[in-house]
């Protein structure tokens, strides 16, 4: 088995165990209920009473060995109709006959149904009063073929659940990895560029090496600083891709969209019906490549989901820049439903994991008065430390 397998399969034990004491206190109830008429009590013999446990206690472990459990019961059923005892137990059979329909597979499931129905006449013969075999055989017929409905729509209702649960998780999978796509052609966009710096400045620094030493120095130290803030960049570009984001693909490969990009987008959203305000503080040259991306990416996104969700709106995008901190936020004035905040959606899901790839804070939720609000602050801090140290 490896190593991560493990923790599944305990978890599957500890489930199959823990269905135990549940089964055994319901086998408990049933034999209590079914002592109040009085048929076992009354006898003299212990055989009564111990048919009795005989067939409510394989219900302790009814889910965990389904088939199992109403095999012991119907053949402690069995010996009480040869011994020609009544019991009012019988009732366990009709759970454990519900259990296997919800358990088991089809045959199995027939089986035991065609197992119960001979025993119900079997006993509507010889216990049925004088000229109501029909009634009664009926009447317990009707119990064996509800309780056979019963499980069998238990058992469709998990099956569409468990579909449920898969469709989601490979859902989940297909946005991780088209996230995943998207900041791959993200980290190549940005190394691309820094790359395509320090060739046209190696280039330049041997060209004027002869003629302007101090200005090929200076261009040489730039390329240092360049590679260092390109690693910097791929680290955390492939860190934030590790955790796993949601996010759209089909973007054409361009270069890496920057706080300068802004404003071309604001224009757009305009054009597509979202009155949009722009307003930035501070030089976008003190905060990297990456950390501009991530900025546009997140006011692309709330644009975007106010031009879906709130038609008629008006928008309003701030960003404020300093070397150790960038913050964005983006407000609307609609009045549309909108999702709430913690909903399971690649939008929000994408914005989180970008924002957490520099230690961030984002919030997104309704304003009050009307409209939304989504509003995001990265630390830069690890930009600074990083052009220290290749």
């Amino acid at each position: 088995m490896k190593r991560g397998d493990r923790p599944v399969a305990c978890l599957a034990a500890l489930t199959r165990w823990s269905s135990v004491p549940a089964d055994a206190l319901l086998a408990a109830v049933i034999f209590l209920a079914t002592l109040g008429p009085g048929q076992v009590l009354a006898q003299d013999e212990p055989g009564p009473m111990l048919l009795q446990v005989a067939l409510v206690t394989p219900l302790a472990w009814r889910r965990r060995a389904p088939l199992t459990a109403f095999s012991a019961i119907a053949a402690a059923a069995a010996i009480q109709w040869v011994a020609d005892v009544q019991l009012p137990a019988d009732a366990a059979l009709l759970v454990a006959l519900c259990t296997v329909g919800s358990r088991c597979t089809w045959r199995q499931t027939l089986a035991a149904g065609l197992t119960l129905e001979a025993g119900v006449l079997l006993a509507a013969a010889r216990w049925a009063p004088p000229g109501q075999f029909p009634f009664t055989a009926a009447a317990l017929t009707a119990m064996t073929v509800a309780a056979l409905t019963t499980g069998l729509w238990m058992r469709s209702r998990r099956a569409y659940v468990t579909s449920l649960e898969h469709d989601r998780e490979q859902r989940a999978r297909l946005a991780v990895a088209e996230e995943r796509a998207r900041m791959t052609r993200d980290l190549h966009d940005i190394v691309t560029h820094n790359l395509s710096v320090m060739v046209a400045l190696a280039d330049s620094a041997a060209y004027i090496r002869h003629r302007a030493p101090d200005r090929a120095a200076a261009a040489v130290e730039q390329i240092a600083d360049t590679g260092r803030q390109a690693l910097a960049d791929m680290r955390r570009a492939l860190g934030a891709g590790e955790h796993g984001q949601h996010g759209e693909s089909g973007e054409p490969l361009h270069p890496a969209p920057g706080i300068a990009e802004l404003g071309p987008l604001a224009e757009r959203m305009r054009a597509a019906g979202l009155p949009t305000r722009l307003e930035v503080a501070g030089d976008p040259a003190a905060i990297s490549a990456a950390a501009q991306l991530t900025v546009y990416r997140l006011a692309q996104e709330a644009l975007t989901n106010t031009l879906r969700h709130a038609p008629g709106a008006a928008a309003e995008v701030r960003v404020h820049l300093t070397p150790r901190c960038a913050a964005v936020e983006v407000t609307d004035d609609g009045h549309a439903g909108r999702a709430p905040a913690d909903a399971p959606g690649r939008g929000l899901s994408g914005m989180r994991e970008r924002v957490a790839a520099y230690d961030g804070t984002l919030h997104a939720g309704p304003r009050r008065g009307g409209g939304w609000r989504v509003a995001a602050r990265l630390d830069l801090g690890a930009d600074l430390a990083g052009k220290g140290s290749v």
